[in-house]
């Protein structure tokens, strides 16, 4: 394992919306359970995004800041070089949709993303709210994902990625199938924040960029996940 973990939170200015800062404190506990060294860079949108980073989070936001932070990111590059070095990133929401290759706007007109994915996006019919269920790519090896959903978006996958889930309640990208991955980028609509509600989520991330990882009590957790699934799926529970 490396000496010091280096997590990279992305715009919390523009974009941090229904807790989502939260995934970075979940991780850096996840880490320092561990004795992995960690800390937290809190990179604003005047910032340049840093190259040498482990895992970069980016969260959900309203139009127009998700329209002004892929416009930074798209002439800061930062993300995609640390990307292509090896990093990891969990993107949620309005990141999700910013890492492809177009977004709806604050009209539904069409907005360039960083095309970090294969993925596209635009705007659907109605608003997406509520609780959000869905069973993970086997290839990932995770439970049941958990977690609430708040946008308009519907978003297609290309041939250059994966779902990340297939939903069992909820809309996620709003063909049955919710967020994807590539790589080391996970994209999400998943609030809650998501790795507080999916714990073995957070450890992929981390596992990814220190290796094998010691397990964890996660009784608590496992009592938060227990009570949504159970609320929303009934006894179909993992």
């Amino acid at each position: 394992m490396q000496s010091e973990l280096n997590i990279v939170w992305i715009y919390p200015d523009l974009l941090s919306t229904y807790g989502d800062q939260g995934n970075a404190l979940i991780l850096e506990q996840r880490a320092r359970a561990r004795g992995i060294p960690t800390r937290i860079h809190y990179v604003r949108s005047s910032d340049a995004v840093p190259h040498q980073g482990d895992i970069y989070l980016i969260g959900g936001g309203e139009d127009r800041p998700q329209i002004l932070g892929a416009e930074r990111l798209r002439k800061d590059g930062g993300l995609h070089a640390a990307i292509s070095r090896g990093a990891a990133l969990l993107a949620v929401c309005a990141g999700y949709q910013i890492m492809g290759s177009v977004f709806g706007g604050e009209e539904g007109q069409p907005v360039a993303g960083i095309e970090l994915l294969d993925i596209s996006s635009g705007r659907g019919a109605q608003r997406s709210v509520g609780e959000l269920a869905a069973d993970v790519d086997p290839a990932l090896g995770l439970p049941t994902l958990t977690g609430f959903e708040n946008h308009m978006g519907v978003t297609q996958l290309g041939p250059g990625v994966r779902p990340l889930s297939r939903t069992l309640v909820g809309t996620g990208n709003g063909d049955g199938t919710e967020g994807c991955y590539a790589g080391r980028v996970i994209g999400t609509y998943l609030h809650g924040p998501a790795l507080a509600r999916n714990p073995a989520l957070a450890d992929l991330l981390l596992s990814w960029v220190v290796g094998p990882l010691p397990p964890m009590n996660d009784e608590w957790y496992q009592r938060l996940r227990d009570e949504r699934l159970s609320t929303v799926l009934g006894d179909k529970t993992d």
